[in-house]
């Protein structure tokens, strides 16, 4: 879908479990490359606050043509 590799899924926590990458979450939701983990200023909670309270616009899409077929 994003014509690009799947970057890496996990990543070592500060506690040395794993845990979610954001990059990774951007890549599963079909974003473009940078487009929650490149703004500047926000910390790694943020980013995945955003990412998960984000529409995959592909399912939206979806949605929305689902809908609009049932107007006609």
């Amino acid at each position: 879908m994003t014509s690009r590799a799947a970057p890496a899924p996990t990543e070592l926590g500060r506690k040395g479990g794993l845990r979610v990458t954001v990059e990774w979450v951007e890549w599963l939701m079909g974003l473009p490359l940078g487009y929650v983990t490149d703004v500047p200023g926000l910390t790694r909670g943020q980013q995945l606050q955003i990412l998960g309270n984000g529409v995959v616009p592909q399912q939206a899409r979806t949605a929305f043509e689902a809908l609009l077929d049932l107007e006609a």
